[in-house]
């Protein structure tokens, strides 16, 4: 199925499952470019991680993070949209880990209770609602299930870069096309939707959250992939730590692929 196809999809369940029979998921964070975002999610979780807490995983996608901590002794419950990907998790799972897996929507997610974790992912479902009334309740459904001293970390992709890396990495006709508004730059959205930082910002305000962070995830890293991923061992921790050293930054913040954003209530 191509993308236009996909288009035409009216639901958005059955449209973000098309999505993914052609993006590979399992791969997105394969290389030392890719890796930058999770390494730095990871660590700004780790933050606020103590023994003894549960983790919910929201929009799981193939269980890179559900079952990194899970690994690490940690109790974690992965919900995730597309069958597919709920299946490749599974099969990751070993005796030693505590983890459940759920199929499930991020706007609907009744089945957890109120208060019931201390850290709530929710890393992918803001990728692909674009109605406003869709994020209002991915975010409340968050909220409901989190503890009131718990944190919320929320992923967007960043509207402002994504013009940058097209241009530059994939479509140099890009800025000539009609896939963005040339005069607000704002790039339509499809397959994926986009966030200006005020956006983000706003959203979360929005539903009476507290932002505690804002971080810049991946940084340069999708613009200057066959740098980074040419780089020695060595080389590339050496520039992990220059990212770690920017990306909390608020004037490297716009210059990200990937915006995450702590909060609380």
């Amino acid at each position: 199925m191509k993308i236009d196809d996909i288009l035409k999809i009216e639901n958005e369940d059955e449209r973000v499952s098309a999505l993914y029979d052609i993006f590979d998921e399992s791969t997105r964070l394969s290389t030392k470019a890719t890796q930058v975002e999770f390494l730095t999610t990871v660590r700004q979780i780790e933050k606020y991680l103590k023994q003894g807490m549960k983790i919910l995983d929201l929009g799981a996608g193939t269980g890179e993070y559900s079952l990194y901590f899970a690994r690490k002794g940690y109790e974690v419950t992965a919900i995730e949209l597309v069958e597919k990907h709920v299946t490749q998790i599974k099969e990751k799972i070993n005796t030693k880990m505590s983890i459940e897996v759920f199929q499930g929507n991020a706007m609907d997610i009744s089945m957890i209770e109120d208060k019931s974790y201390d850290i709530i992912l929710c890393l992918g479902p803001l990728y692909h609602l674009s109605k406003i009334e869709d994020k209002m309740k991915c975010i409340e459904e968050v909220k409901r299930v989190c503890k009131d001293n718990g944190k919320m970390f929320f992923a967007f992709i960043s509207n402002d870069m994504v013009i940058a890396t097209e241009t530059m990495c994939y479509n140099s006709g890009f800025l000539q096309g009609d896939t963005y508004n040339h005069e607000s730059f704002k790039v339509k959205d499809f397959p994926f939707v986009f966030h200006t930082v005020e956006e983000c910002r706003k959203l979360l305000k929005d539903s009476n959250l507290r932002i505690s962070g804002e971080i810049a995830a991946d940084g340069l890293s999708e613009l200057l992939a066959d740098n980074i991923n040419n780089m020695d061992d060595e080389s590339y921790r050496q520039w992990l730590n220059y990212h770690y050293y920017c990306c909390e930054k608020p004037e490297f913040l716009g210059a990200s692929n990937h915006l995450l954003f702590i909060a609380e209530k």
